[in-house]
């Protein structure tokens, strides 16, 4: 009894210790990839707290304090009609949490599916999936995503459905590449060996040992999803106001006001910036740790 109790007590110890070890070696290889998880971890967690944060309402008009420059009562200024940019910064980056998340989940799942599939079956599945996903990623991005949202008109669903469905079937292809190296094995022969199922050999000897690569993919589609929200919201195609978001604020009151209030382009901008090269800085510090076949994971 003592012994069944005390194995699953060090098991823990064990993977707690290992992720407390990667984290350190993450900061002494990798410095700059450890401030971009920092970032990426301030930004999440901005984005999940953000009416506790934000001094003040996402759209609370104050006409007295039009076109404020940053002061110590609005850090980032105010806009054309009064409201605070810090606080439209803040809920911006609650829509931008909620929208990378969920899409970068959803087109991860979609990649894994894919991949997963092709990769490990092959024969004519592999072969009629991937000529699918050659002629989708022929088409660009930008086209089918502008196509779709004016068909379906803007909104937070919209985006993510087809930005998932745009990553996810792209990015199959990494996933397949791993699966394709890690069938060929001994485990994954010698489970086929003693008869195990096709649906636990993917589960528990596939699935786990392309988790890396899986990890880095998720990471870089944040990035790539919050960049390309910010590019709809800009033409006028993302969420739709009042809602802030940092390519609405920079294409509306930010483009029209941008010489007589600078931080109304700036704002929203930086935070743009920061946190896109945070999380590609961060994702490829976490596939150089990951990947055996890189030379930082030695």
């Amino acid at each position: 009894m003592t012994l069944a109790i005390d194995i699953p007590a060090s098991a823990a110890r064990k993977e707690r210790n290992g992720v407390i070890r990667f984290i350190a070696r993450l900061f002494r290889e990798k410095p700059l990839g450890a401030v971009g998880g920092v970032i990426f971890v301030l930004f999440l967690l901005c984005g999940i707290f953000a009416d506790v944060l934000a001094p003040y309402g996402m759209n609370q008009i104050s006409p007295r304090t039009r076109l404020m420059p940053p002061s110590w009562a609005h850090w980032f200024g105010t806009d054309n009609l009064g409201r605070d940019m810090l606080s439209r910064c803040l809920y911006g980056a609650q829509i931008s949490v909620i929208i990378a998340f969920a899409t970068a989940t959803l087109a991860t799942v979609i990649s894994i599916v894919i991949g997963i599939v092709t990769g490990y079956l092959g024969g004519k599945i592999d072969l009629i999936l991937q000529r699918f996903v050659d002629a989708w990623m022929s088409f660009p991005d930008l086209i089918i995503l502008i196509v779709v949202v004016s068909v379906l008109g803007p909104g937070v669903p919209q985006i993510i459905f087809t930005l998932g469905c745009l990553l996810g079937i792209a990015g199959s292809r990494i996933i397949r590449s791993a699966v394709v190296s890690v069938r060929e094995n001994m485990y994954v022969h010698a489970a086929q060996s003693i008869g195990a199922s096709t649906v636990r050999i993917l589960w528990r000897h596939i699935l786990p040992n392309i988790m890396p690569p899986i990890i880095v993919l998720f990471t870089t589609r944040v990035g790539t999803v919050i960049l390309a929200e910010s590019g709809l919201s800009f033409l006028g195609l993302g969420v739709p106001p009042p809602t802030p978001t940092w390519g609405g604020m920079l294409s509306g009151s930010g483009r029209t006001f941008m010489f007589q209030g600078p931080w109304l382009a700036l704002a929203p901008g930086l935070c743009l910036t920061v946190v896109v090269y945070a999380t590609n800085v961060f994702g490829d510090a976490l596939r150089d740790l990951l990947d055996p076949r890189m030379r930082g994971s030695r």
